[in-house]
């Protein structure tokens, strides 16, 4: 599950030039648990590059993505071999039965208002068999990363039609509460006008998301600052978690 701004087929078409696999540390965090586990579900799955990985490295068990976004399922259903299913983690149905969820590349954030948070967590409860984990990221508000998020950062790749294309990510200042507003805008030659979308994430505390995992009948098992299992501190990037049921 990515930015809305990836939903139709020409922009989620970017997606993984502009974030390849073979750069993503949590990818190499998350591949061996995928690996170990018979039965996988991606919830926020994107192109589905992550579960195309563990096909790849051998996994022959069940594998499943799962995203609300059309372009991105698109690209995903490019692959078979996968069960790719347009939609939220609700529309796998209440009969399927998993050994690991995960969510990768901070989709977890994207879930801004306490209702529907409690509800994917309750969903992905739900269908977690036993002794299954969930695995998931969400980037430490202390780091305040959005500082970072400012134009002179911008990211390049080439279309399908061969054109340059930048992205570039601003945030709507100031940021108040937990969730941050920012917009990111496409441009290069060959484009009439700048592509822009918004989008708002949210920013949990370690302290909240541990709230949020015990009332969803979730206990973490293990949780890391960093993408090579370093300790949780104030100055962690991340908040890397693996639940599982109470």
């Amino acid at each position: 599950m990515v930015d809305r701004l990836f939903a139709d087929a020409g922009l989620a078409a970017l997606y993984d030039p502009m974030n390849p696999s073979d750069q993503r540390a949590d990818y190499g965090f998350y591949l061996p648990l995928v690996m170990a586990a018979p039965s996988v579900l991606d919830v926020g799955c994107g192109t589905g590059s992550l579960l195309r990985l563990a096909r790849q490295a051998g996994h022959d068990g069940q594998l499943c993505g799962v995203d609300p976004a059309v372009g991105m399922l698109e690209q995903a259903r490019a692959h078979t071999g996968i069960e790719w299913i347009l939609g939220d983690v609700g529309s796998v149905g209440p009969d399927r039965m998993f050994d690991l969820v995960v969510m990768a590349g901070h989709a977890f954030q994207v879930y801004v208002r306490d209702d529907e948070l409690r509800t994917a967590l309750a969903t992905i409860r739900s269908v977690l068999a036993d002794g299954g984990r969930f695995a998931f990221e969400t980037r430490n508000p202390l780091a305040r990363a959005w500082e970072d998020w400012t134009p002179d950062r911008s990211v390049e790749a080439v279309d399908d039609d061969g054109r340059l294309v930048r992205m570039v990510r601003e945030v709507e200042m100031p940021v108040t509460g937990d969730t941050a507003s920012f917009s990111h805008t496409f441009t290069g030659p060959g484009r009439t006008r700048p592509r822009i979308s918004r989008s708002t994430l949210r920013f949990l505390g370690a302290d909240a998301l541990s709230s949020f995992l015990s009332d969803a009948g979730l206990v973490i098992e293990e949780q890391y600052g960093d993408w090579d299992r370093s300790p949780l501190t104030g100055a962690s990037p991340e908040i890397i978690t693996i639940a599982r049921s109470a």
